[in-house]
């Protein structure tokens, strides 16, 4: 049975994240990227959507996404995926063999305070993690590298909370491993990424049943 959209999204930061089926490469070559950007940000024209940041890897993507009202993050998730896999596979002669991603995408809702920094962070830090960039801004598929740049088509839009005035600085620092693991336990839990009253919130008004990891280890949001 497929999953309900998410109707109460308004004004509700996310993080949103796909991967590839079967961890095949999504994103071999600039043209490849260019494509997906080219999705991205129709999408975000077509539908009006705050596009806080974004960073386009070789087998999936993150991006950070503040809808405006209700529905609005299921209708761009929903065009934008479509979109890629239509074009992804007519570039390939492909059509027909297949899903491209593994499922629906996880969106994970984030409190707008020193919680979205930490995220914001994680995103921009991707590329430098994976060792395909040595600094955030360097990696030419990311909004780190649109803002360092000072890019004006398409800037990416003003995140809820007051960017550090050193945050490019910090970006680049490594991210402490008690972070690190919360941001990546709320991915694999699906669990909002916030104080405990407000994941709590934020899980009743979305309806959210507590997951496990692994082997069964309960995430740290949800123990």
């Amino acid at each position: 049975m497929p999953r309900r959209p998410r109707a109460q999204s308004a004004g509700i930061v996310h993080h949103v994240i796909n991967r590839a089926s079967r961890r095949i490469t999504l994103f071999a070559t600039d043209k490849d990227y260019l494509m997906m950007e080219q999705a991205l940000f129709a999408a975000r024209h077509r539908f009006g959507m705050r596009l806080l940041d974004w960073t386009i890897m070789p087998n999936h993507w993150h991006l950070i996404l503040w809808p405006e009202y209700d529905l609005q993050l299921s209708l761009f998730m929903h065009w934008m995926t479509t979109t890629h896999t239509q074009r992804w596979h007519v570039a390939r002669r492909s059509t027909g063999t297949g899903p491209l991603y593994q499922g629906r995408y996880k969106a994970i809702p984030v409190q707008s305070d020193d919680h979205f920094l930490t995220v914001a962070r994680y995103v921009q830090r991707n590329p430098v993690r994976a060792h395909l960039a040595t600094r955030v801004e360097d990696w030419r598929w990311s909004s780190a590298w649109w803002r360092c740049r000072k890019c004006h088509t398409p800037p990416p839009d003003r995140w809820p909370t007051t960017e550090p005035i050193d945050w490019k600085m910090f970006a680049n620092q490594p991210m402490n491993q008690i972070d690190l693991g919360r941001v990546r336990d709320a991915i694999a839990c699906g669990w909002p990424y916030g104080d405990a009253e407000w994941t709590e919130e934020m899980a009743r008004s979305f309806a959210l049943k507590r997951t496990f990891r692994a082997h069964g280890r309960p995430c740290i949001k949800c123990k």
